[in-house]
């Protein structure tokens, strides 16, 4: 098939590590299908300088500048969206000839993608993730257009089954409606002893090591966790907490660091390329994600993988992949809870090969056999088996 794939949620030369997990996904279907992938890139984004390459495997890539009126008008996103891919990119997209649509994101992206696809006669999937579901359909000026996105899809690819639910609960019909929990590559992600990998990336002593991965931001719990760390610190006086990432939120992490009095036992250790996070999770003794809302985040599903155990909240379709033989889950917000969690899992001792086992249950392979029969039943038309539903 000639597959199309619409996103915000791709690396581009501006954010070359953005929607690994997308890129993961996106290369495996490359090897069947001929995929097109078309990045929406924020127009004050594209103002920077490129602050990398992307390695792209088997795809064929592009973006265009997504322009919109910031700070107001969220509800006309999509409109701007649509228009903004269609100057730029219109022509190409008519001419193709493409079989089917595939659409990462529900808001903006799901609802100018699916007004396009309609216009074209294209049939297409929705992929949806966490907030643009949770979050963005809250809005009531928003809410119908992602209706509109989820009715009109040939399929609805929801990471997990709360999600899918949620999907369900907006409109989607159920039979349209499959769920897909994304993969670990245990070529970068399977255990090893811990100091090992301690010492390549230059720690020692420090114990327990928490690490946070992921977008510096509020939503994210990055906030939540500092302010649970003291008390863990006071418990463990060698604890060292590690953030992986970058985000608005560093510098007031840094501040609240040094206000708390724990600045030097907290790390920012900056971006990380994917293919190099396998050592950061080993290393670690304890992965925190305390974040407020979610789809199935992979750093959860990684971490496990290289047989870390996670302290994460109990959101979205986390309790679904997190057992607890291989974490805690506290209620996000509650930041006397997340310590108490952290206290917790620094002492308990943990069978990481379990743990480890577990997480090889999530394989890219079984994601995309159940992705690629979606896809043909959208461009052909036909239903679904059951079989293509994890």
């Amino acid at each position: 098939m000639k597959v199309l794939i619409l996103t915000n949620l791709f690396p581009t030369p501006w954010d070359p590590l953005r929607g690994a997990f997308n890129r993961q996904q996106f290369e495996r279907l490359g090897q069947l299908h001929e995929v097109d992938v078309i990045t929406a890139v924020d127009f004050r984004e594209r103002l920077g300088d490129p602050r990398g390459q992307v390695d792209a495997g088997h795809l064929h890539t592009g973006h265009f500048v997504f322009v919109f009126p910031p700070g107001i008008g969220r509800s006309l996103h999509a409109l701007c969206w649509l228009l903004s891919l269609w100057w730029q990119c219109g022509s190409r997209i008519r001419k193709a000839g493409y079989d089917c649509m595939l659409v990462s994101w529900a808001y903006p992206d799901g609802a100018a993608a699916g007004w396009l696809a309609r216009r074209l006669g294209i049939p297409y999937v929705l992929k949806v993730h966490g907030n643009d579901l949770n979050v963005q359909a809250n809005h009531m000026l928003r809410r119908p257009q992602i209706r509109s996105a989820l009715t009109g899809a040939a399929g609805v690819v929801a990471v997990s089954r709360a999600l899918a639910a949620k999907a369900i609960a907006l409109g989607a019909h159920p039979s349209n409606v499959h769920v897909l929990y994304n993969g670990v590559d245990t070529s970068i992600f399977s255990p090893e002893e811990r100091l090992r990998s301690r010492a390549r990336l230059g720690f020692s002593t420090y114990s327990p090591m928490l690490l946070f991965v992921g977008n510096l931001k509020a939503s994210k719990g990055c906030l939540d966790l500092l302010e649970a760390f003291p008390a863990l610190l006071a418990a463990q006086p060698l604890a060292r907490l590690v953030y992986v990432g970058t985000g608005a939120a560093r510098a007031a992490l840094l501040a609240r660091a040094k206000a708390l009095g724990c600045l030097d036992h907290v790390e920012m250790a900056g971006a990380v390329v994917h293919a190099e996070l396998g050592d950061w999770f080993r290393a670690a003794d304890l992965v925190c994600l305390p974040s407020h809302n979610e789809g199935v985040p992979n750093v959860v599903l990684e971490a496990m993988a290289c047989g870390t155990p996670v302290v994460a909240s109990h959101v979205g379709g986390i309790p679904e992949v997190v057992p607890e033989y291989a974490g805690i889950l506290v209620p996000p917000h509650q930041r006397q809870a997340l310590s108490a969690a952290l206290i917790e899992a620094s002492a308990r001792r943990w069978n990481r090969t379990r743990i480890a086992t577990h997480a090889r249950g999530f394989r890219w392979e079984d994601n995309i056999r159940h992705l690629d029969a979606i896809l043909c039943a959208a461009a052909t038309g036909a239903a679904v088996s059951m079989g293509a539903s994890a």
